[in-house]
């Protein structure tokens, strides 16, 4: 493996403007959509593969722009909302080839609503990661690798909004202008550290994985709740989150855009009974909240109707290890084993030049300490690998770290020395 450098030469990076064949027209007709079908099917090699979507302004993960570019084919734009239902040709030419995307969960679920699925997956952002890069934003991998400069600035942007601008537009296509090159490069780097083949299982991972499971108990993420002491008041936050929630899906609008997190907590906190007690509340006394004044009073009226026995519990019940910080006093023996462990894994992740949270899942790591119990030696590694294994850890994530864990495991406490 090499001992590649985060620091690099100095080196002249070329502005990358626009698009070297200039922004395509959008497909957002069916005829147009054939034509990039044809236009796609006639290139040779991977696709290059990015969608815009609305987050911030849109409840769903809806894809709003697709790009693709391919060898021989060029770069097709297509506005999918206009041909949702005729996608099957689209896939028919794209679904059995190679991918290349950069962050690649963040798109794959919009694009999967649409039928769009890859038989492989190569992600640059992750081969950043693999690589050891300490930046791994697309402008910062294609800097580093390519000696180009990405305009960047329109990733947050309305992409649901109609008509799109031509400088996002000129965003948009760029994002996926060296998409195919940048593949070459990244491939190229993670063959001289001996990690391709680590690479292609945490592809596969990726593109098997599917949607992220929704979080329980969402409601406990709203911002500014750790203000709130009492258990009717995180009723009220939950049941107003509800009704919010409600409301943005039915209408995909991002919750934000609804009802502000910190109103959900000003009016958790005031409980207000009356339609002007209520308005007299910041936010709630613009015209848009007005019109829904009834909707918010009536789930706290239904937070403040709940027995005690159905309140929340002020703290989220945990389904896992406590948090660290508790360990000690909680169990003194997996706190030691976690200070052991974890500094294993830094030193390997410094070796190997992978961050820790590649190696392994955080969250993984912590479980298989606390849960820990003393059994035969001989049988040590062997029992840290199944429980990596249940976990979802691939075996090249095993092989690196089942012997250190295992290390660790065995190493003595304090609190075993002292007895």
């Amino acid at each position: 493996m090499s001992e590649a450098s985060d620091q690099q030469p100095e080196r002249t990076v070329v502005p990358l403007l626009a698009p070297a064949d200039g922004v395509p027209d959008v497909v957002d007709s069916p005829r147009m959509l054939d034509e990039a079908v044809a236009q796609l099917a006639g290139g040779t090699g991977p696709l290059a593969v990015d969608a815009e979507r609305a987050s911030g302004f849109r409840y769903s993960a809806r894809a709003y722009l697709l790009q693709f570019r391919r060898a021989g084919s060029g770069t097709v734009l297509i506005d999918p909302i206009p041909v949702a239902d005729r996608m099957g040709a689209l896939a028919e030419v794209i679904n059995p080839l190679e991918w290349v995307l950069h962050s690649a969960d963040q798109d794959l679920p919009g694009l999967d609503e649409l039928g769009l699925r890859p038989a492989a997956l190569y992600d640059t952002e992750l081969a950043g990661r693999l690589a050891g890069f300490e930046r791994v934003g697309l402008a910062a991998i294609v800097e580093r690798t390519l000696g180009l400069g990405l305009v960047k600035g329109h990733g947050a942007a309305d992409w649901s909004s109609r008509p799109l601008p031509d400088t996002w537009l000129n965003y948009a296509a760029l994002d996926v202008e060296v998409l195919l090159e940048l593949h070459a490069a990244m491939a190229a780097e993670l063959e001289s550290q001996g990690k391709t083949d680590w690479a292609a299982q945490e592809f596969e991972h990726i593109r098997l994985a599917g949607p992220p499971k929704p979080k329980p108990d969402r409601w406990r993420r709203t911002s500014g709740i750790h203000a709130l002491k009492s258990r009717r008041q995180l009723a009220a936050v939950q049941a107003l989150w509800t009704a919010r929630d409600e409301i943005a899906s039915s209408r995909d609008i991002a919750p934000g855009r609804i009802l502000p997190d910190k109103a959900i907590v000003d009016a958790a906190a005031n409980d207000p009974r009356t339609v002007d007690a209520l308005q007299a509340l910041p936010v709630f006394g613009g015209p848009r909240q007005r019109r829904m004044s009834r909707t918010w009073l009536q789930a706290l009226a239904e937070a403040r109707s709940l027995p005690d026995s159905e309140l929340p519990p002020l703290a989220q019940p945990f389904t896992g290890p406590p948090p660290i910080g508790k360990w000690q006093r909680r169990n003194p023996e997996a706190a030691d084993r976690f200070a052991v462990a974890r500094a294993a894994m830094t030193e390997l992740s410094e070796r190997v030049r992978v961050p820790v949270e590649n190696l392994l899942t955080p969250d993984l790591v912590r479980r298989l300490v606390w849960d820990w119990t003393s059994g035969p030696a001989d049988a040590t590694e062997a029992r840290v690998d199944a429980v990596l294994t249940a976990g979802g850890a691939r075996p090249w994530q095993r092989q690196l770290t089942v012997p250190v864990l295992a290390a660790a495991m065995s190493t003595p406490t304090t609190a075993t020395a002292a007895d």
